[in-house]
């Protein structure tokens, strides 16, 4: 009973000192001489209690503890446990394996701060090296290559070479972890560690050859000479290894492919008809041009074909790296086999969705049509983040011109139902949506503006602003077909408020201006303007200005066009010339249009605004002087590009795919992020290494040696032993596939025989028994003859004797 009653308490201690981890209650503090006696006890159990009181200190390690040892007796917050430590060292050879575990989590943690002490304990971890127990070898190597103490870097050098030759996989894939510590604590030792490094990328065990790839991409990544004679055998293994053995190996195979196989292309034949005569077939083939297709490389194909397996890891970046292997190294072909488990991702959290989407995106800008039938995984949701969803709006966007009419009319009801929402960011997002796929589609650019226009009618002033910058784009694509679009917009004139809405048709107007007869609306509009010329905003007054300097130039244009025509007919007499050149300054000073203008320029010299005021100085200037009437029109007549609005992502195609760079963006600077490295580019046609480098090198066993045959070969050759004898024993038997009925009738039938030949091997045994028994009898029968004869003689002889 009272062991039980102890045993409740020390539970209830243990619980309540769970509970009260992440508290800020304060805590007892353990006694250093308590924690000290503990450490100095002889018994193992006092040491681990004690070492578990340490450890427990640190909150740093508390961590660490806790996944080495499932109980902690109670957390306390952070506390130096540095005088602890030559207790805690002395500890290290305890043959107690948890007591070491915890020796080594306080050592490589405090090494560095006492390197002195830390030295002392070097021997006792060289003799761990020696342990019949793997996992002593393999933690004494990890925690000797952990001590950041740059004396015993060539101790360490040793002792990943002990390990690289170690029996137990588990040792061999520490020393390979162990690389890349030593070449951090000295990179002198880089020589030596290549050799190891060649070793354990030769590895038979897949868990050791995915250390090693990541220890060669930390030490030399540049030494691919060091892949060849390795390459098809870590192709072999890449299916098997763990997520960061296959994270590494894919970055290094995609880096050596391109160093390694050129990118070649060749040129298919067209399957054309034939004609009745074969010139004709001649001229067609020189007419038609020929298709290019990439060509594979067979060690490439082969890597890309034991990638496609990988696409149904449970791991993204698994995925992520095998598209972008695909992407940079594969045809279309590969690609497009991985577009749906990237898409699929998406089911993932929304801590992941962002980072998918961005890769997605990248993918899509160069391959469109790939994601055309997961459109509707695109769609937003109400509990997207706004993230997540503008990201899904450019992929509407993107996979639009490539969809059908059903598709294309879901996107576009789609973004339509967005524009009526509440929420400005999201409504601005959704009339660039529309507006990029009415100019990348120009079969569904008139719907789209049809879609548009029915907005601008909306009492959302920012919704009416965003929608007449679109349509002032879709409308320069092509300004001929929509002249009555731009008078239905100058009619919203009298009820639009918004300073950016009137702002846009008012310069659209403007572009207008060159019409004749009623289209030309400019001079109207020009003139219902000025008379609210001091309400209206500084963007307004500004195009206004502009409008006016259009409407003026045309004027003069059309005047001079005028009088050179007149010139040009010569029916005039000298007396009218000479009056009409008397009249025309006049009569240009009186033409509506010419006040109008000079009525512009004395509401806009006494405005408030500085940049007003200087515009509107420059075109008196520009316009008042007729010699420069020509560069005026340049200037203001001069025809505007074609506005393209690229995706939001246009940017970010050019950065790797997976990379941090790519989700940040522009925030990362033109190199991307510190530790960014691109993909080399192809290597040139004849410049790429044998391809019988990359040949297996197979070294046959000498006569009288033993060969190291695994289990599973053993397996294989038996089971093409017992297919052989099976069938040489049915020769002339059908050769079709037996049924369960027919393996179990010829065990039977195997077991009778073999109780038969039992039967038979005791009948002979009888036999050979009998025959030794009378061959016995026989000879002791021919002893007792020879007996017999020979008293029979010695009888004889003496009665000879007597006589004689």
């Amino acid at each position: 009973m009272k062991t039980a009653r102890d045993l409740t308490l020390e539970a209830a201690q243990s619980a309540g000192s769970s509970r009260s981890f992440g508290s800020r209650a304060a805590v007892r503090d353990v006694p250093f001489l308590q924690v000290k006696k503990l450490l100095d006890s002889r018994h193992d159990r006092d040491i681990l209690e004690g070492l578990r009181k340490v450890i427990s200190v640190s909150g740093r390690l508390a961590s660490m503890m806790r996944y080495l040892m499932s109980v902690l007796q109670m957390m306390y917050r952070s506390k130096p446990c540095l005088p602890y430590f030559s207790s805690v060292v002395k500890n290290v050879a305890s043959p107690n394996i948890e007591i070491k575990k915890l020796v080594y989590i306080y050592l490589l943690h405090y090494a560095e701060s006492e390197p002195d002490l830390a030295l002392l304990s070097i021997n006792t971890i060289q003799k761990s090296l020696t342990d019949q127990n793997p996992q002593v070898r393999a933690m004494a190597l990890r925690v000797m290559s952990g001590i950041r103490v740059p004396v015993i870097s060539q101790i360490v050098s040793l002792a990943i070479k002990r390990g690289c030759g170690d029996m137990s996989p588990h040792v061999r894939k520490a020393a390979a972890l162990a690389i890349q510590k030593c070449y951090k604590l000295d990179p002198n030792t880089l020589p030596q560690l290549l050799e190891y490094l060649s070793v354990l990328l030769g590895d038979k065990q897949y868990y050791v050859v995915g250390s090693a790839v990541t220890a060669f991409l930390e030490i030399c990544p540049d030494r691919i000479d060091l892949i060849h004679k390795h390459y098809r055998a870590l192709i072999r293994k890449l299916v098997d290894m763990d997520e960061w053995g296959q994270l590494a190996l894919l970055r290094l195979m995609t880096v050596y492919a391109r160093k390694c196989f050129p990118k070649r292309f060749t040129r298919l034949k067209n399957n054309l008809s034939e004609g009745f005569y074969e010139d004709d077939t001649n001229e067609q083939d020189a007419e038609t041009p020929k298709e290019e297709v990439q060509v594979l490389d067979p060690d490439l194909e082969l890597f890309l074909k034991a990638c496609k397996p990988l696409l149904q890891s449970r791991n993204s970046a698994v995925v992520v790296a095998v598209v972008r292997a695909f992407l940079h190294l594969g045809t279309p072909e590969y690609l497009d086999t991985a577009v749906g488990p990237l898409v699929a991702l998406l089911r993932s959290g929304q801590d992941l969705q962002q980072i998918v989407l961005y890769n997605i995106v990248s993918v899509c800008l160069g391959r469109p049509a790939s994601f055309v039938p997961y459109t509707s995984h695109f769609f937003v949701r109400s509990s997207d983040a706004p993230e997540v969803w503008q990201l899904k709006i450019e992929l509407l966007t993107l996979v639009f011109p490539h969809s059908d009419s059903q598709s294309k009319g879901l996107i576009l009801n789609e973004l339509e139902h967005f524009t009526k929402t509440s929420r400005n960011d999201l409504v601005r997002e959704s009339v660039r949506a529309i507006g990029r796929c009415a100019q990348n589609d120009s079969r569904t650019s008139k719907r789209c503006l049809n879609l548009l226009l029915r907005q601008t009618s909306s009492e959302d002033g920012n919704l009416v602003a965003e929608v007449l910058t679109v349509v002032r784009h879709l409308i320069q694509q092509d300004p001929a077909s929509h002249t009555t679009t731009v008078i239905r917009l100058a009619k919203n004139l009298d009820t639009m408020t918004n300073p950016e809405a009137r702002a846009s048709i008012i310069w659209l107007v403007g572009e207008f201006a060159d019409l004749e007869g009623e289209d030309n609306i400019a001079p109207d509009v020009l003139r219902i303007l000025a008379q609210g010329f001091a309400d209206e905003s500084e963007p307004a007054k500004l195009q206004i200005v502009l409008l006016a300097a259009k409407v003026y130039i045309h004027h003069i244009n059309r005047t001079q066009k005028s009088d050179s025509d007149g010139k040009a007919s010569g029916t005039q007499d000298e007396d009218e010339l000479d009056s009409s050149v008397e009249q025309k300054p006049s009569t240009e000073q009186n033409h509506p249009i010419a006040i109008l203008w000079r009525y512009i320029l004395l509401l806009a010299r006494y405005d408030t605004s500085y940049d007003l005021r200087d515009r509107t100085r420059f075109y008196k200037a520009l316009l008042g002087d007729p010699t420069s009437i020509q560069l005026a029109s340049l200037l203001l007549l001069a025809p505007k590009p074609v506005p393209h609005t690229p995706s939001p992502s246009e940017g970010r195609k050019f950065w790797l795919l997976g990379s941090a760079s790519l989700v940040i963006g522009e925030e990362a600077g033109l190199s991307g992020l510190s530790g960014y490295e691109n993909l080399p580019e192809w290597v040139q046609a004849g410049q790429e290494p044998d391809p019988k480098v990359r040949d297996e090198i197979i070294t046959k066993p000498q006569y009288g040696e033993k060969r190291d045959e695994p289990a599973g070969e053993k397996l294989d050759t038996a089971l093409r032993e017992k297919a052989a004898e099976r069938k040489l024993d049915g020769v002339g038997q059908s050769t079709n596939r037996m049924t369960l009925d027919d393996w179990l009738a010829e065990e039977e039938s195997e077991g009778s025989t073999e109780s038969e030949e039992d039967d038979d091997e005791d009948d002979e045994e009888e036999e050979e028994e009998e025959e030794e028994e009378e061959e016995e009898e026989e000879e002791e029968s021919d002893e007792e003859n020879s007996d017999a004869e020979k008293t029979r003689l010695v009888e004889k002889k003496d009665k000879l004797v007597q006589h004689g």
